[in-house]
């Protein structure tokens, strides 16, 4: 057996916090024996198709084995995340001279473009009402209908109900009387949806029964009884439901493309930031210190700067936000993915690229399964007003994300700041609630709705069988009763998910679950299902964002 010296085998690892498809380089080093033939590093940026067999030296079968794994892993997986220009276009945009558009088609096609190249009609393709007025700027509301709870029945005197439809599943039903108006008002929560309905009291010689005005909401309804709710919170409990969809709190990747800049891996490795750059920064919002910072952080570490010193924050409308600004989080030498940016830029669900230069964006060069709308804006021209600067704005997203405004300008150009920076906000936040309703998304919000709505159903039930005085439940239920709420400056389906399925396992291990070899067990099979739902279900996450990123499919949730 050949003796290698620890010389030899020197390496210098690209570390990312859980990344699955980091790339480990290793340094060159002239005692490395020939028999080793290509590195490692060569062996990850050749492509599959190209590589040479590798030859290892004999005598350490494990280690031989590791580097094969290492080779088909890695290799496979570098190979699907890269997204190149076709030639014949990266060689027309690469001559000089010429009106270059802001995005390019993907040659795969599944995105739309707005304005696209060639406008059959006069409207904008991201407008959903063809009359909208260019000149207004309204936010789309994620849940037009989740505070009727919070607004028309907690201050009035109400009732609530629960039950387990065969088909349906858990049903949680609210009824109001408004005597005042001499009617009855009427929530019914099912795994889809929430229906609501008022009826006025003279449809009906009696007062009606649960099951009656349930079928009233929904013919489906199979269920013979209700049972009633008489746990003391449990009006906090449906409100934390109800409002689960509606957030206050809005994150977005920032990225900067630079002139002939065409990879994925070229734009997030930039690293300077232009004075260009920053006065874009700045129309955005105010540059704050990550440490000790208090307001929506957006995944960020505010605690031990592992996530840069420094972020763009701002609040619009009563609306915090957060920018990922790839530039100002961490970069790491040897690692051409940068994986700690595409960590959380992966993770976001539109993302706003500055173009220095006129050089067009491709809509798939960043991979990203999270990723469904990017914003583009380029500086043509000086403005008019106070010597400013004059913005070119386009808009691109999957073609089962739906239309959403508001409607970008005939030409498409912004020569005021603070028009600019109304559309773009209003943009992005409009792009995000509009990206819900893409297939992926859609699918992943019914799971996390069906799983929070059999817990809420499942304690509401518990907890009144508890104030009736079981003592058998109630010696499960934990000493605290306090009710759990959504963490404040948390939001978003995907937060949302990952705490569905730790209320769920909390309410096996505290609420009667059933029990085989104890608590530890349940628990374990409780995860274990979660881990089978995110890999079913949700979209995996950014394509190198890795095993970390999948088990989690988004940054922390904020605390």
């Amino acid at each position: 057996m050949e003796k290698r010296s620890d010389a030899g085998f020197s390496r210098k690892r690209s570390s990312t916090f859980g990344a699955y498809g980091s790339v480990d380089r290793s340094c060159e080093d002239q005692s490395r024996p020939e028999s080793m033939g290509a590195t490692l590093m060569d062996i990850l940026d050749t492509p599959t198709s190209e590589r040479a067999p590798v030859l290892y030296p004999r005598g350490n079968q494990k280690e031989t084995e590791l580097f094969e794994i290492i080779e088909k892993l890695q290799g496979s997986r570098i190979d699907e995340q890269r997204c190149h220009f076709p030639l014949p276009l990266k060689s027309q945009l690469l001559a000089p001279g010429g009106e270059r558009p802001l995005v390019v088609p993907s040659e795969a096609g599944g995105f739309w473009i707005d304005p696209p190249a060639e406008r059959p009609t006069d409207l904008s393709p991201t407008s959903s009402d063809p009359g909208a007025d260019p000149e207004r700027h309204d936010v789309l509301e994620r849940d037009a209908e989740a505070k009727i709870y919070r607004d028309l029945f907690r201050s009035r005197y109400h009732h609530s109900f629960t039950a387990v439809d065969p088909l349906l599943g858990s049903l949680v039903l609210s009824v109001c009387l408004e005597e005042d108006e001499n009617r009855l008002r009427v929530i019914l929560r099912m795994k889809e949806c929430s229906l609501h309905g008022v009826f006025s009291m003279s449809l009906f010689t009696n007062v009606p029964s649960t099951v009656e005005l349930a079928k009233m909401l929904c013919d489906k309804v199979t269920v013979s009884k209700f049972d009633a709710v008489c746990f003391l919170k449990a009006p906090d409990l449906i409100q934390t439901f109800d409002e689960h969809r509606v957030s206050p709190n809005f994150k977005f990747g920032v990225l900067c493309q630079k002139d002939k800049q065409f990879t994925e891996e070229e734009i997030l490795s930039n690293n300077e930031e232009s004075e260009e750059f920053k006065d874009f920064l700045s129309l955005l919002g105010e540059t704050v210190q990550l440490h000790g910072f208090t307001g929506f952080r957006g995944g960020l570490d505010v605690c031990h700067a592992q996530t840069g010193s420094d972020a763009v924050y701002t609040s619009f409308h009563g609306r915090e936000i957060m920018f990922h600004v790839a530039t100002k989080l961490p970069f790491t030498d040897c690692d051409p993915q940068q994986l700690q940016r595409k960590r959380h830029i992966g993770n976001d669900i539109v993302g706003l690229v500055y173009q220095e230069g006129k050089t067009p964006f491709l809509p798939d060069v960043i991979k990203s399964h999270f990723l469904h709308c990017f914003v583009v804006v380029r500086r043509v021209a000086p403005g008019d007003q106070g010597g400013g600067a004059a913005y070119q704005v386009s808009v691109t997203a999957r073609d089962d994300v739906p239309n959403f405004g508001p409607v970008l300008p005939d030409p498409p150009i912004f020569p005021d700041r603070s028009l600019l920076r109304e559309f773009l906000l209003t943009k992005l936040i409009n792009a995000e609630i509009s990206c819900y309703k893409a297939e992926q998304f859609s699918r992943l919000e019914l799971r996390t709705r069906w799983s929070l709505l059999e817990t809420l159903r499942t304690e509401l039930s518990t907890r009144s069988q508890c104030m009736m005085g079981d003592p058998c439940l109630s010696a499960q239920l934990p000493q605290n009763d306090g009710v759990r709420t959504a963490p404040e400056g948390s939001g978003g389906f995907i937060e949302n998910f990952k705490r569905a399925m730790r209320v769920r396992s909390h309410s096996f291990e505290t609420l009667g679950g059933p029990r085989k070899t104890g608590t530890s067990s349940q628990k374990h099979k409780t995860e274990k299902d979660s881990e089978s739902d995110r890999s079913s279900a949700s979209p995996s996450t950014s394509s190198d964002a890795g095993a970390d990123a999948k088990d989690q499919p988004s940054p922390p949730e904020e605390t």
